[in-house]
């Protein structure tokens, strides 16, 4: 299996804060690895590492065998055009239809024509079922559709490699179930290597192949989502026996 995503022994302060403390994990191939703990852990400070909103300060994440440090423009140019990002609250400008939001990064990374562009589009939304929403505004969507919609703007350029941080929130289960299983037939239909940041456990039981698991900044496990249900790790337990408590 081969290791799309390797962090080294990375580490964060802010101020005087240590956020994060050596941590290192992998991630492989056509796998989707979860990001989990308690609130506070240092989730969202690692997917903001991998996805170049924080340089890498101390330690090194290497990216499809390509280190983040040291980084340049036309390096960081070259990874994004490998890399999508579905963020948590969407982040799709309002003042644009769903086509336009989407034809961003293909305007933005390409030379094609608008005609291509405009196939293109229909062919993400396609994939994430919302063909019928091409001309509606953001505003015009519920929760879930906005967060398909985000989900077709990041794989616009056909990524092999997609974040996703916290894409459960605000939504309701049902609605939940059907993004992860969208999520999933993705990664089987276009090969992709998956990365995602989530405390949702239901989430977690459908979609992880791999599980890493930060308590205090610092990995406290990693593994397959089997082994991690049956960890001594006192942390991973209480988290997978509280979680099953509640559902």
């Amino acid at each position: 299996m081969n290791k799309i995503i390797e962090v080294q022994n990375l580490s964060a302060s802010f101020g005087e804060k240590d956020v994060l403390t050596n941590v290192s994990f992998s991630a492989f191939e056509n796998e989707i690895t979860v990001i989990l703990g308690s609130s506070g852990c240092g989730k969202t400070t690692v997917m903001k590492h991998l996805i170049g909103l924080y340089p890498v300060m101390k330690g090194n994440i290497s990216i499809m065998g390509e280190s983040r440090i040291p980084i340049s423009e036309e390096y960081e140019s070259e990874m994004q055009l490998k890399m999508g990002v579905l963020f948590q609250n969407g982040a799709l400008i309002n003042s644009l239809t769903i086509a336009e939001n989407i034809a961003i990064p293909l305007q933005q990374h390409t030379d094609l024509p608008d005609s291509i562009i405009n196939d293109l589009v229909r062919v993400k939304l396609k994939l994430v079922e919302l063909e019928y929403a091409i001309n509606l505004f953001p505003s015009e969507l519920s929760g879930g559709m906005r967060k398909r919609a985000a989900l077709a703007r990041a794989i616009a350029l056909d990524p092999p490699l997609l974040f996703c941080d916290e894409p459960s929130a605000g939504l309701d289960p049902v609605t939940l179930s059907a993004l992860d299983s969208l999520i999933l037939n993705l990664r089987d239909q276009l090969g992709m290597t998956i990365v995602l940041v989530t405390h949702e456990v239901s989430s977690i039981f459908r979609l992880a192949d791999r599980v890493v698991f930060l308590e205090n900044g610092t990995v406290a496990y990693e593994g397959d989502l089997p082994s991690a249900l049956n960890s001594t790790v006192t942390a991973v337990t209480e988290f997978f026996s509280k979680a099953k408590g509640k559902n």
